[in-house]
């Protein structure tokens, strides 16, 4: 925001804003919000705006297509974003002549096309909005990830708060495929916190397999102009003559 008020400051609002006039008086903003808030922390007393009129569904699709635009965007501001359009999409599309169904179906090809994604994970995303505030709230800062994710959204409200309750309990992140038989607990009505302990306090595959050092124990060993690859590249030289000097020993 600060980048964004030096930036209006010096060359003003170069992007008109969006508005539609209210029934009450006034204006509506429906894109632009932050350039108008850059505008007033600028001391700016004029913004160019574009007024158009629009229903509240036409409202909506703007004001998502806009947000959808932005460089740097959550997993849960794009999940209601498309959920937002949808909704505003299918209300538009009701024809006697389709079902519901068709008319979501095409709906989301037509929000896919526009954001550049498939129709599958927009509805994916649409999913992760089923999710309890605390969960979203660990997908968006990247400590779930996106899949295991979408498999805990058909999970009842209750039975997600018993998960949480375990991955805090176990310190553990859900891989997919514990989250798969955790949605498959669910759809078999044994869904537990007992049985989700059990799943959650399990060792992955490939964190048995996996050895990490920390980069701070790594880097009293070498120079501190050593790169990453320099120091493994340095490590995998020397347990390379380590691993002949015990060849050499063991043949004796």
């Amino acid at each position: 925001m600060q980048r964004t008020v030096e930036s209006v400051a010096q060359f003003g609002v170069l992007a008109p804003l969006i508005a539609r006039p209210r029934t009450e008086g006034g204006y509506e903003i429906i894109s632009g919000h932050r350039r108008q808030h850059a505008a007033e922390l600028a001391g700016l007393k004029t913004l160019p705006v574009i007024v158009r009129n629009m229903s509240d569904d036409e409202a909506v699709i703007h004001m998502v297509d806009s947000n959808l635009q932005r460089e740097h965007i959550l997993p849960s501001e794009r999940a209601f974003a498309y959920k937002m359009k949808l909704e505003a999409m299918n209300h538009q599309g009701i024809r006697g002549d389709l079902t519901c169904g068709q008319v979501g179906h095409k709906s989301r090809d037509l929000i896919a096309a526009e954001a550049g994604d498939s129709a599958r994970n927009v509805q994916r995303f649409i999913r992760l909005t089923n999710l309890i505030p605390e969960l979203l709230d660990l997908v968006d800062q990247k400590k779930i990830s996106f899949n295991p994710a979408v498999e805990l959204s058909y999970l009842t409200v209750a039975e997600q708060r018993d998960f949480l309750e375990a991955m805090q309990d176990t310190q553990n992140a859900p891989s997919l495929s514990q989250a798969q038989r955790i949605k498959k607990l669910s759809q078999e009505g044994k869904c537990t916190y007992d049985a989700i302990f059990d799943i959650m306090g399990e060792e992955k595959k490939a964190e048995m397999d996996r050895v990490t050092i920390k980069n701070d124990v790594l880097r009293k060993y070498f120079p501190k102009s050593y790169t990453p690859k320099q120091m493994q590249d340095t490590i995998i030289k020397l347990l390379e003559q380590w691993q002949k000097k015990r060849q050499r020993s063991q043949e004796r």
